[in-house]
């Protein structure tokens, strides 16, 4: 036989087991994959988180499965009790897969609890109080406002202790910190101006507004390049860039009437985007509604109006961005934009709360990845 004959045959038989080889490669990886149970995707939501109304849910964190129609997992006890015995208000959650703690703010105290353990690290209080805070992605910080004051104080995750301090002096009260953790946006009651935080330093470097009133809730796109920001006296929402400083719109619900609302006393307290950016979700006390905006548009154009069973003051979505959670525990699916669910306790009692996060846990019980109690847009293109 012709020698070359032999060599482009071994040749051939030579890439046939590497292309047998890589398909057994390929088809073992993918049986591996699937082989390993995929993270759950559990949802804690903290109560008391509406006021302290322990009748809707009772006090601890309440923790439900999603995929599994957000049937009740456990309940997980917390701290946060007055001198009385008695739960405060529940003021802000968030949580870290990467350093495995979740955070629960009241008004008098910050507490840590260990996600895998379900143990309290430590508890406590600040100076003029706490309130809604925002956490680094990374793990390095927590930016935590106190109640309704002059100061956030900038905290170390681990210990709670304070390691900075920035003073706008605008009314602490909401919280944001961008997806990439450069930047903190803090928001006060007695402000119409956004203040933009560097950081790197924990010093303040810009403001966006001012915007037509005192900011309520508001949330950023995953870009940082806009704030969609909720204002007393405005049933609807303004949006401001957040480069230039400069608000762009005023985008007002249609159709609806304003009308005397329970809590926060402003006719929208709660917005939120899809995490494709695409919708924009803003709620309203007065007529038990979140609406819907269309995104993609300049400015957001009204969509249509979802009913709640009760006045909700909160919106926020799953990472994934399949469900969406407005405070009055009504889940819907935002595909559809249809309600699927609605949340319920251990008791199959009504559950409803402001301060919720997602968070997924492998098959060792051990904490993944996590979401946000805002509604942040996750687009970073």
């Amino acid at each position: 036989m012709n020698p070359s004959t032999e060599i482009q045959r071994a040749m051939l038989t030579r890439r046939e087991a590497l292309a047998a080889a890589a398909v057994s490669l390929v088809a073992g990886s993918a049986a591996k994959a699937q082989a390993e149970p995929k993270p759950r995707r559990l949802l804690y939501v903290a109560t008391p988180g509406i006021r302290n109304y322990l009748e809707y849910g009772g006090h601890g964190l309440v923790v439900l499965d999603i995929d599994a129609g957000h049937k009740f997992v456990k309940r997980i006890p917390l701290a946060g009790l007055n001198a009385e015995g008695k739960p405060d208000n529940v003021k802000g959650i968030c949580a870290n897969a990467k350093i495995g703690k979740i955070f629960v703010s009241t008004t008098k105290t910050l507490q840590c609890v260990d996600i895998v353990t379900e143990k309290l690290d430590w508890e406590k209080p600040y100076p003029n109080g706490c309130d809604r805070m925002s956490m680094d992605p990374a793990g390095r910080f927590i930016y935590l406002p106190t109640f309704e004051k002059d100061d956030w104080h900038v905290v170390e995750p681990l210990s709670g202790d304070v390691i900075a301090k920035i003073s706008p002096k605008s009314g602490a009260h909401n919280t944001v910190v961008g997806l990439d953790g450069s930047k903190a946006y803090l928001a006060g009651l007695r402000s119409p101006m956004l203040t933009v935080c560097d950081t790197a330093t924990h010093k303040i470097v810009g403001q966006v507004g001012p915007f037509a009133a005192a900011i309520r809730p508001f949330t950023v796109d995953g870009r940082q390049h806009r704030a969609y920001v909720n204002v007393n006296g405005l049933l609807g929402f303004e949006i401001g860039d957040i480069r230039t400083g400069k608000k762009l719109h005023r985008v007002e619900v249609p159709g609806f009437q304003q009308g005397p609302v329970k809590r926060h006393g402003c006719p929208s307290h709660g917005i939120g985007l899809t995490p494709d950016e695409m919708q924009v979700w803003v709620v309203d006390a007065f007529n038990q509604k979140v609406h819907v905006f269309d995104n993609t548009v300049d400015p957001p154009k009204y969509m249509e109006s979802l009913a709640m069973r009760d006045e909700p003051g909160w919106v926020t979505f799953t990472v994934k961005g399949d469900y969406a959670y407005p405070s009055t525990g009504d889940v819907f699916e935002t595909a559809s934009r249809k309600r699927v669910t609605q949340l319920a306790d251990e008791k199959g009692g009504i559950l409803m709360s402001e301060k919720m996060v997602e968070l997924h846990i492998d098959a060792a019980g051990k904490p993944v990845a996590n979401g946000d109690q805002f509604g942040l847009g996750r687009v970073r293109g």
